[in-house]
């Protein structure tokens, strides 16, 4: 299906509505080989939930708070956190992107369906759901959007590799014509198996599809260096944390420098105090400022 197409079944849940096709003509790319960006840091909306939820600040005062209070130049919206993307709504964040200097990357986008449904219909809706949220990115200037795959508890990993496959070649369909780059982030199930997740990449074999390796601190039950070594060759993004030691922190820095990833380590530290200093870490390690 085209993307056309596609625009006018999102249509009926709520896409076209939000802003429909005509908002976007000015900006539609043909599609390309994504472009391979430096190394920059950006702010992930997610490290600050708590105080979006607590109302101190909203969506629309992102940029001004990555750039004032943090000096970061790029920003990674939480979709669940916006307030009502209208054109409107979406023209202002544009507008205070730009007055602030600072770049929308990304799109994490939460309760929108998993991209490993066991059902034909599930992973249809998956697809629909995500459309209108490639298109916003695309009007927002971001290049990619972040997406789950986890797969229904106790699922069988060849089953649900089928279904990612089917669910990810849908909607790569329609990213690929707005130029919007389709990542998932290791967020449970069959996403934090490594190895699950380079045969899903190998079986998609698309340049616009790709990892956005989380660095969750390590667990008994998740080896996040041995993950991300894994992940890396297929990175479109860094899921940045923060580790126990420096030195930890040091090695996964340079284990995506050494890898050949160029592109935005998104700080998912929490809290203000844990931005600053993952700040510092990637500008020692990464960036080689003092």
């Amino acid at each position: 299906m085209n993307r056309r197409d596609f625009m006018g079944k999102t249509a009926a849940v709520g896409a076209a509505s939000l802003m429909g096709p005509a908002a976007f003509a000015a900006s539609k790319k043909k599609p390309s080989t994504p472009i391979i960006m430096k190394d920059d840091i950006s702010l992930a909306q997610w490290s600050l939930v708590d105080e979006v939820r607590e109302g101190k600040w909203k969506t629309l005062d992102f940029a001004k708070v990555a750039r004032e209070d943090f000096g970061l130049n790029g920003i990674e919206y939480v979709n669940t956190l916006m307030e009502v993307p209208h054109e409107n709504y979406l023209k202002q964040l544009n507008k205070n992107a730009a007055d602030h200097g600072v770049k929308n990357v990304l799109i994490m986008v939460d309760a929108e369906g998993d991209g490993a449904s066991d059902t034909k219909e599930g992973r249809k809706q998956f697809v629909i759901n995500h459309r209108k949220w490639i298109d916003i990115a695309q009007y927002l200037g971001c290049h990619a959007i972040r997406t789950n795959c986890r797969g229904p508890e106790g699922a069988n990993p060849e089953e649900a590799l089928k279904w990612a496959v089917e669910s990810y070649n849908m909607l790569l369909e329609y990213a690929m014509e707005a130029g919007i780059k389709v990542v998932i982030e290791n967020h449970g199930g069959v996403s934090n198996d490594g190895d699950w997740m380079v045969r899903l990449m190998q079986e998609v074999n698309n340049l616009y599809f790709g990892t956005y390796p989380d660095w969750r601190r390590p667990m008994d039950d998740f080896d996040n260096v041995k993950y991300l070594e894994k992940t890396l060759p297929y990175a479109h993004g860094m899921s940045y944390r923060n580790q126990p030691t420096e030195e930890l922190t040091a090695k996964m820095i340079n284990m995506a420098k050494d890898s050949g990833y160029s592109g935005w380590y998104g700080i998912e530290s929490s809290g203000r105090a844990e931005i600053k200093k993952g700040k510092e870490l990637l500008n020692k390690y990464l960036l080689n400022k003092k």
